[in-house]
């Protein structure tokens, strides 16, 4: 009996000597970061709901740092950040990533040793990088049209995505270097936009539909695989709802002008129908906007100064509301000296279908001859766009 006794009890000691150890189970991130004495290093976990500092260190001469954290359960994420310069890091259990890098430019040059998902993450995270400059050269180009553009950026994109999915996301979709594929992102226009969409694109939403399928099988109940099926679930949804706008949404060939531009006619705040058409002989800025927007007045303001600046040459600004709130949009619209128009399809309109507007707010500089000569992304000046077409 005292044998079965001690025998159980050596099992008990061991069982919750197993049990602290794995509730004790950390991961470290450590390493140097050059120049960049008295900087704070902030690490971050990177939430569904954002970045949350985890912690944070004022780096010495040396730049040293050491950060160490409870080991999840499913891969998670994190990231080093000093100012707007960041690392990412991936991390699946106890590994202990190194990161060696110099301040300013951290983020596009660093080593890092310990973990092949955060090899990746750099080698994505510098693909991306150089997407983001070929799409900047390609808005930048003196000799592309709108269309041009439009073109060159999509075939860029499209060739990337391809890229990425047979050689990261397909390859392992149940690696975290494949999630981290998955979200990121370029800025077009000075907007921030995925790279995978699955909320407009089919194709897209299947590759979110893969490796949550593979999470599901390695990370069951994980949180982020979870989110990934919700975002594909809805994407499938949404891309049957554009479908189906875009059929309703067939451009009409009695509003296509010879020179190529699609007409707008809309009610002004004065109940009086404008057609974008009927401004013929004059510059005009296409514009699109939301009054309820967080920064609609700093915009009405810039172009209350090109309108004083320019209408008196010819310049006119034909602006184009999707606000929700009629009445709202009245009274903010009241005093301005343009034309402001009101399209009651706010987010569903044709119109903004028909201009592939991406993105709110949005502008497209009309020349004498009423046709569309640049949009928003192209323009680097707008002083001196609009003084070339005056």
């Amino acid at each position: 009996m005292k044998i079965k006794s001690l025998f159980s009890v050596a099992t008990i000691m061991l069982t919750a000597l197993s049990l602290a150890s794995c509730n004790n189970r950390k991961f470290h991130v450590d390493g140097e970061i050059t120049n960049a004495k008295d900087s704070t290093l902030y690490f971050e976990n990177m939430s569904l709901n954002g970045p949350v500092v985890v912690d944070s260190v004022k780096l010495g001469e040396d730049g040293s740092f050491s950060f160490s954290e409870k080991a999840p359960e499913a891969p998670d994420f994190y990231r080093l950040r000093i100012a707007g310069q960041i690392i990412n890091v991936s991390i699946d259990s106890t590994e202990t990533v190194n990161i060696k890098a110099a301040y300013p430019r951290m983020a596009s040059k660093y080593e890092v040793t310990g973990s092949v998902n955060c090899c990746k993450i750099k080698t994505l995270a510098l693909m991306q990088q150089g997407l983001q400059k070929q799409i900047d050269d390609i808005i930048k180009s003196p000799t592309l049209g709108v269309e041009a553009v439009e073109a060159n950026i999509a075939q860029t994109l499209e060739t990337y995505k391809n890229k990425v999915k047979l050689n990261y996301i397909f390859k392992e979709p149940m690696k975290a270097y494949a999630y981290f594929a998955l979200f990121q992102t370029v800025i077009i226009g000075n907007q921030q936009t995925l790279i995978f969409n699955p909320r407009n694109n089919r194709e897209d939403n299947k590759v979110y539909a893969a490796v949550a399928t593979s999470w599901d099988t390695y990370y069951p109940k994980a949180e982020r695989g979870l989110n990934l099926h919700n975002i594909a679930l809805q994407g499938m949804k949404d891309a049957r709802i554009l479908q189906a706008e875009q059929q309703q949404a067939q451009i009409d060939a009695s509003k296509v002008k010879v020179s190529g531009i699609i007409d707008i006619a809309l009610r002004d705040n004065r109940g009086n129908l404008r057609r974008l058409s009927d401004l013929t002989g004059k510059v005009v800025m296409l514009d699109f906007h939301v009054f309820a927007g967080e920064n609609s007045t700093k915009r009405i303001m810039m172009l209350r100064d090109l309108y004083n600046k320019y209408h008196a040459q010819g310049f006119e600004i034909y602006q184009v509301s999707i606000d929700p709130d009629e009445h709202f949009w009245k009274t903010q619209t009241a005093a301005l000296p343009w034309i402001s128009v009101h399209d009651d399809a706010g987010t569903d309109s044709q119109v903004l279908s028909q201009y592939n507007v991406q993105r709110i707010p949005t502008f497209f500089l009309i020349g004498k001859d009423n046709s569309v000569k640049m949009r928003d992304v192209q323009v680097k000046d707008i002083d001196a766009a609009i003084k070339s077409l005056l």
